[in-house]
This record gives structure tokens, sequence and C-alpha cells, in this order.
């Protein structure tokens, strides 16, 4: 039902289209009187300047914002949309039936009447502002489409307007849109300039967040969508700092966003020019990618259900040491993203691999990562790093070949140089956090059993204790229970409550991720933070995560007693301290804190994997 809601929604937004597209051509009939006071003849007055009915300023203007697709639909059953051409596809629908409203017959004469007093929309401003240098129209043109905001979607209205021949506005559109894009890429890879852009590309990296999942070949073709939707916050600009942002070749990049500005470029001539026509192809175009991906999509991805055992809490046959040190796996890269804020301490990427369905693991498992190179002291390999697997079997794609990594990068301050000291970093998190997509990982794995959820019972309660990225394996946990469609999220009745510290909210992992499955399931999952550097604990000191656990020992004793699992993980320097807190909790409510240990170890309801 969600899914031809969604179709509906795409089908209902056809009227205003065809409505604004044939408006525009009305205009562009005009365009003839129009061009000749752009090319030096007086200026228009206000009085005697045409007033089209549609505007690259109201085209810009309508568009309203994208909302992030929930998991579940009003009558609370769940639904999958993870692909990220078919996010794409959604938040144009949204934006189309938006433009239905503005595109009625009482806001099209509030339009008029207030563009007759305006005289003059924005891409002619421009226009006739270049023009006062006496540049010809296709230095115009080309200037107004390599500009961004404007583009490609507003530089085509501007040319038909101009009288300028179809096939001329269209080549000359796309080359000027794709001049800047080539030197963006480049010019990002210098520190100075990304440091001098950041503002920017924070806005591009949370537009362009939906880009980095799956494979090169759909990074390839959700960038192109990304960039070949002509709506605001979308564009070949934003393609590009996007592109940058999830580290794509260069190359690969590059013909992606050429593909994406061509497909622009043709849905704008369409809807500009062919009126009642062009309309409908473009909604033609729109409704083929929504109808491919979701009505049509792969039932083996739409439903996560072909990794699992037989029933599907049987751990039986849970895959160990698939691949070994001198035999590992090599994985490629999909995307190294840096996920944490400026005021973090230190950095923190989330890396996808691409193993190709080779290489499976269920949640709570490690991988082996071998870092490449030799050792400087004997000139032997460099040994195996565990790494929690930060995904669910299913990977961030859902397609069953892609894991994911939370790795923080390690580094040594030196306090006389006052600065890191590059021979004393951690080896394999700096190689991981600097890979790039297509690089190799060598691999072995997957290793553990002690932090798998035991899914026998739906009605288990988990309590789940992080510092920084030991948050890896509960990722995985929260993706099968509440993201993803799976046996396990469809039976489960239980509570997930997941604690997590760090020293600043900019150091929080997954935060967005947490308060959507927050929202979405605010009975069975909870969420609390320990920020050291931001928050005080009972007693007016630093709020470390077991501060945060003791303020509800008594509802977490409570759970224990009642059969719920806990896990820790994280640096093995928080366990100390918890374990003095429950010791002096047990003690406070007369248990013998060893006993009461061992009791949970033997019915197997501790799990700690600390490093």
């Amino acid at each position: 039902m969600t899914n031809l809601r969604s179709i509906l929604c795409l089908l209902l937004s056809v009227v205003s289209l065809l409505d604004g597209s044939k408006a525009f051509q009305q205009t562009a009939s005009r365009s003839s009187n129009v061009g000749r006071g752009i090319l030096g003849s007086p200026s228009i007055s206000k009085s005697s300047a045409p007033s089209p009915d549609f505007s690259v300023s109201s085209f810009l203007d309508v568009y309203p914002g994208t909302n992030r697709i929930p998991d579940k639909d009003q009558n609370g059953s769940r639904f999958s949309v993870k692909h990220s051409l078919g996010k794409i596809v959604l938040r144009s629908a949204v934006a189309l039936v938006t433009l239905a409203f503005f595109s009625n017959p009482a806001f099209a004469a509030k339009k008029a009447a207030k563009e007759t007093v305006e005289h003059l929309h924005t891409g002619q401003k421009i226009a006739n502002f270049f023009m006062q240098f006496g540049l010809p129209k296709w230095a115009v043109l080309s200037a107004i489409s390599a500009m961004p905001v404007v583009e490609l979607r507003g530089a085509i209205p501007v040319g038909i307007w101009m009288g300028m021949p179809l096939y001329q506005v269209f080549l000359i559109c796309v080359l000027g849109n794709m001049a800047p894009i080539i030197p963006i890429l480049f010019l990002l890879k210098n520190e100075y300039l990304k440091k001098l852009m950041s503002p920017i590309l924070k806005r591009a990296e949370k537009k362009a967040s939906g880009l980095g999942v799956g494979s090169l070949e759909k990074q390839w073709v959700s960038l192109a969508a990304f960039v070949g939707i002509p709506l605001p916050g979308t564009g070949a600009w934003t393609g590009a700092m996007g592109a940058f942002l999830l580290g794509m070749p260069t190359a690969l990049a590059i013909s992606s966003i050429f593909a994406g500005v061509l497909s622009a470029g043709m849905i704008m001539s369409a809807i500009t020019l062919a009126g009642r026509t062009g309309g409908l192809i473009a909604i033609s175009v729109l409704l083929a990618f929504a109808a491919k991906e979701l009505m049509f999509k792969d039932s083996s991805i739409a439903k996560q259900n072909f990794l699992e055992a037989n029933p599907y809490w049987d751990q039986s046959a849970v895959p160990v040491n698939t691949y070994k040190n001198k035999a590992p796996f090599t994985g490629k890269v999909v995307s190294t993203k840096r996920i944490v804020g400026p005021k973090a301490t230190g950095e923190t990427c989330h890396i996808i691999i691409d193993h190709k369905g080779d290489f499976p693991f269920w949640e709570g498992q490690s991988w082996g990562v071998i870092p490449p190179g030799v050792r400087e002291k004997d000139g032997k390999p460099h040994s195996v790093r565990l790494y929690s697997i930060a995904s669910s079997r299913y990977g961030d794609d859902m397609s069953g070949r892609t894991g994911s990594l939370c790795v923080r990068r390690a580094t040594y301050w030196d306090p006389v140089l006052k600065a890191d000291d590059p021979a004393k970093k951690g080896i394999c998190s700096n190689f991981l956090c600097d890979t790039r997509t297509g690089d190799d990982v060598q691999m072995t794995g997957p290793a553990g059993k002690v932090m798998l959820l035991p899914e026998e019972d739906p009605k288990t309660d988990y309590i789940m204790v992080a510092t920084g990225t030991g948050i890896a394996p509960y990722r995985g946990f929260i993706r099968r229970l509440f993201v993803e469609d799976t046996p396990a999220a469809q039976a489960y009745k239980g509570q997930a409550w997941l604690f997590l510290g760090v020293a600043n909210s900019d150091a929080l992992l997954y935060d967005d991720e947490w308060q959507e499955v927050k929202k979405q399931y605010p009975d069975q999952f909870r969420l609390d933070y320990a920020l050291s550097r931001e928050q005080t604990n009972k007693a007016g000191g630093k709020m470390y995560i077991q501060d945060k656990v003791e303020e509800y020992a008594d509802e977490i004793f409570d759970k224990l007693e009642n059969g719920a699992h806990i896990y820790f993980c994280g640096l093995k320097g928080m366990m100390p301290g918890i374990q003095d807190m429950l010791k002096k909790v047990a003690e406070s409510k007369g248990l013998d804190y060893d006993d009461w240990l061992k009791g949970l170890k033997a019915k197997k309801q501790w799990h700690v994997e600390v490093y």
C-alpha cells in the first residue's frame, strides 16, 4: 500500500506540472519581444513588461525541503525503501505534490499580480545584468548555468525566454553546468580550500547522505539520479561535493554527474518548451524510476530474509573464521566517511566494504583487518586487528553484499612537540580511515560469538552499553530489530536500551539513526547519552558511562532479574568503573555481587567485548 501511495503521489502531481509547463510555453511565445529588450533596446518599463505565468524564480521557490522516509506507515506495518535511487524519487514525489497547491488558479492569479509589480524574474535579471557588459547570448547562458543554486534547471528556461534555438540552449547549458565541476573535484583535495568550504560541504553532506550505500554501480546510479532531478538542493554542484565526501573516484563521479546533467536538461527542456507533451514525458521518466524501484524491486532486497537460519534464531550454523591469516579475503571499499563533528575528540569514520556476498557474518561478530606493508622491527607482515562489524548481516544497502566498520583514527599527541607524532600513529586505523573507494582490504574472520543476539525469546530485553566506537555491534542489532524487514524484527516484542558514552555532542555516533528509531518505536527503543565534557553526574563531576547507567540502576537490576541481556563494548578502561558501580548497587540491595555476576554469566546474560 505504501508503494502504491508513492506512485499515486507522482500521478497527482501531473496536473500541476502540465499547468506550469503550459504557462511557460505561453511566456516563451512572447520571447522575441522580450529578447529585444535584453539585447540592448530600451529597457522594459514596469507598466509595459509582459508578466509570465511561470518564472525561474517561481520554479525555484515552489519546491519544499525533503523529509526522511520513515520505516513505518500509519497503521504500524513495516516497509523498507532503502535504495538511494528510490529515496530520491520519493523525495521528488513529495515536492511535486506540493507543486499542485502552488499551481491552483487562485494562487496563480495572485502570483501573476505580484510578478507584474516585480517586473522581471530572477533569471531575467541575471541575464540583463550580464548583457550590460556586451556579452553574447551564449556567454550569458553559460555563466548562468555555471552558477550554483541556479545551474542548468534555471538556465534552460532563460535561454528559451531569450529566443535561442532549443538545441543551442541545451548544449550551452549542459557544458556551462559541467564547466566548474571538474575543477571543484580537484580543488576540494586541497586541505586549505576544503577547510574554507567546510560550511558548504556540511550542507552538501546532509543533502547527499543517501548516496553512500551500495556498490560503485549503485553509487553511480544514485548520484546521477540526484543530479538529474531538477529540484532545489540537488544539481551538479551539490553532487560534486557529495561525490568528494563519499570518496568516489574522480572519473566515476564526473561521468555520473554528466549523465545527471543530461537528464536534468532533457526534463527541463520538456517541461519548459513542450507544454503538456513535455510534462507527460517528464512525469513518465519519474514514474518509470519509481515503478522500477518501488513496484518491481527484487524481493530479496525488499525483504531481508535470505540470509536467515531456519528457524531464524538458531545459532548452530553461525559462520566463524571462514577466512584465516594465511588466506585472507580481499574486500573492496565502497565508501569511507567521517561521521563526527569538528569539535569531536579525534576522527571516526564509517567504512562500507563490498564482499560480494562471499563473507557472511552475523550481528555482533568482528572482522579482522590486515594492514598493508610490513613491521619496521622485523620486516614481517602486520598482525591482524579486530574490528566489530557496524552493520547487520544484510549490510547498509540491504543486499547482503556489504558490511561496515566504525573506526577511530588512532594518533599520539606528543606533549613536547605539541602535535601528533606520525611515527606513533595507529597502523591499521589510519590505513582504514585513509581508504578511498575501490581500495582493497585484506580481511579475516568473522570472529566471535560472545556478542550475538539471543533471539529465541522475542520478548527479551537488551541493554547495550558502549563507549566510542564500541557502538558498532549495537548498530547491527538495532538495524536488525527495527530498521530492516527481518523475521527477528517482525517477532520482536521486547525493549532495546542503548547507553553511549563520548566526550561531547560532536562525538556522538549515528545519532540521526537512533533518533529516527526512537521516533518510530518509542516504547521499544530507549536511548541515553553520557557526555563527559558537557554533562555532570549527581556528585557534580564529569558524566561517564557508569554514572549514566547508575541513574537507572534499579530498573536495570529488575530487567536483568527478569532475563534481560546486558552488553558492554568499547575501551577496556570502561569496565572497572562499571563493575565498581554495579557492585555498590548490588550491595545496597543486599546482594553478593560476585554471586550475582556469576548467576548472570551462567545464564549467558552477560556479554563483554572490550579492547
